[in-house]
């Protein structure tokens, strides 16, 4: 009998531990989609023992989160993390997203960051076809989102934004290897 006892009160031991561990934090109580603005609709509050590596957004913050915009499609019963959630997404109305592939003779060899204003140069073979030498250059401007580089082609590729207006000329030239990127003042 003494053995039923105190094993009852280990296990209430634990149980009270294991409640004082958890934290009240944020989950989605309905999808959202990946842009979408967050709605107070859409969030509803839990108290979990959560590992503090998935930087949980905490209760207390909701009023942060709400009108903020979704980072990625988010479903229902999903932890809201920092990284869920973001002031803006890109690209923004009016914008487009162009992923440019240049080579180290079409771009400066100063590193490029996001946020770089750049003037991307379509080149006469880029803009009117080959052998167009009377065609003028055109430049759009753009600001740099991701560069990465690809070790396959020993290309990199520049992700910018530019006007929408702007992005299915820039997409043709950058295919036809007629992009050349000028990276502008840094100085705000």
């Amino acid at each position: 009998m003494a053995a039923l006892v105190a094993a009852g009160g280990l296990l209430a031991a634990y149980a009270y531990t294991s409640l004082d561990r958890t934290q009240a934090v944020l989950v989605l109580s309905d999808d959202v989609a990946r842009g979408a603005t967050i709605e107070p609709s859409d969030i509803a509050v839990v108290r979990l023992s959560v590992d503090p590596a998935l930087s949980p957004v905490a209760a207390t913050d909701e009023s942060r989160i709400v009108g903020q915009r979704a980072a990625t499609d988010l479903w229902s019963g999903t932890l809201i993390t920092e990284d869920s959630v973001a002031e803006s997404v890109v690209p923004i109305a009016g914008q487009s997203l162009v992923g440019v592939s240049l080579t180290s003779a079409q771009m400066p060899s100063e590193p490029l960051y996001a946020g770089d204003d750049v003037r991307l140069v379509l080149t006469p073979e880029g803009a009117a076809g080959a052998g167009s030498d009377t065609q003028s250059l055109r430049t759009v401007d753009a600001a740099v989102v991701n560069v990465s580089y690809v070790p396959e082609t020993g290309n990199t590729v520049v992700d910018v934004t530019v006007a929408e207006n702007e992005a299915a000329d820039l997409a043709a030239a950058g295919a036809r290897g007629g992009v050349a990127l000028v990276l502008d003042t840094r100085e705000k």
